[in-house]
């Protein structure tokens, strides 16, 4: 049985799919659907049964949840304006090392959603070597709930013999419309073509950077989660740790800008506007993932690029099922 936290998110319900399409329908799905319109994700999705993640370890899925045998944990607050630390430290902190303890306790296969937000302005790099993590710097509340939690397993002594951290870089594709101001640009842009014609970007506040050509690692949610099936495979233990989960080729947001209006087969309108205060001090210019170490575990893996992923995206999601979410 496989139990995937945040399993009506983003990634989690992607990846609950995908795992249907390969057979799977022993999942077991936990979340907080709350009042929020991403139980549609579940729409589709053969699965066991739904937790609520606050009732998870309550005692009444003891019986069920014994029967565990591999754990996806994607969920977690992922909103880096979210100032509540106390919150982030018993969401996204605690709630993982509790999950982490009971995988290692039965020794099943445990992959969680780590962040390139632990990065922080990425003056140590990009690096996922576990040596250079303990001197990262995150810039919000909650690259830091995530650093905690890499920095507490990799001193951990008891670990599942299979586990892995995944420092998602910038993720965008089906799934994301709940995540509001957390939408990757390409869902923004297209509500923004609907609405006005237009997308509006950030002006360059770095004399390095011209207005637009920001770079960010931009990966598509698909490849996330066929790299997630595959370092699952137990033949992967001897790989076990954290790493990057990005294509490892930054592009400019004018790029994603270009190809969404493409996609969408409109002449691209583009107005670049002044960047609020609040965030120029914590605001990220450039990312990239250094991916040589996931390749050794992934040899052959083979990355959408970018102008595929988003006419994917629009002309078989945005524009096909739902083209206001």
């Amino acid at each position: 049985m496989i139990l995937i936290t945040g399993g009506a998110g983003f990634i989690g319900s992607v990846l609950a799919k995908q795992l249907n399409i390969l057979g799977h329908t022993d999942l077991v799905i936990v979340d907080k659907l709350e009042d929020s319109i991403k139980w549609k994700n579940l729409r589709g999705i053969k699965y066991l049964e739904y937790i609520h993640a606050d009732e998870l370890f309550n005692g009444d899925y003891d019986d069920l949840i014994a029967d565990t045998d591999m754990i996806f944990h994607m969920g977690a607050c992922s909103s880096t304006t979210e100032k509540n630390m106390d919150f982030l430290m018993k969401n996204n902190v605690a709630y993982t090392q509790a999950l982490f303890r009971f995988a290692a306790t039965k020794n099943i296969p445990f992959i969680y959603a780590s962040s390139a937000a632990t990065y922080g302005a990425g003056e140590q790099g990009y690096e996922d070597n576990h040596n250079e993590i303990p001197n990262l710097m995150p810039l919000n509340p909650y690259g830091y709930s995530k650093q905690l939690v890499d920095e507490w397993i990799l001193k951990e002594e008891s670990k599942p013999e299979h586990w892995f951290g995944l420092k998602f870089f910038n993720v965008y594709g089906p799934n994301e419309y709940h995540k509001e101001d957390m939408r990757s640009l390409v869902h923004k842009s297209y509500e923004q073509i609907l609405a006005a014609g237009k997308v509006k970007l950030f002006k360059s506040y770095k004399s390095e950077f011209k207005d637009g050509e920001q770079l960010r690692d931009f990966i598509y949610v698909k490849d996330v989660v066929r790299a997630m099936i595959e370092l699952s495979d137990p033949d992967k233990s001897i790989h076990s740790g954290i790493y990057n989960l990005g294509t490892g080729k930054a592009r400019t947001f004018l790029d994603l800008t270009k190809a969404t209006f493409k996609a969408m087969g409109i002449t691209p309108n583009i107005e670049f506007i002044e960047m609020p205060d609040a965030l120029r001090n914590q605001y990220q210019y450039y990312t990239e993932a250094h991916v040589r170490k996931l390749m050794t575990a992934l040899p052959g893996f083979e990355f959408t690029n970018l102008e595929n992923g988003i006419h994917d995206y629009i002309q078989n999601y945005l524009m096909k099922e739902n083209p206001h979410c």
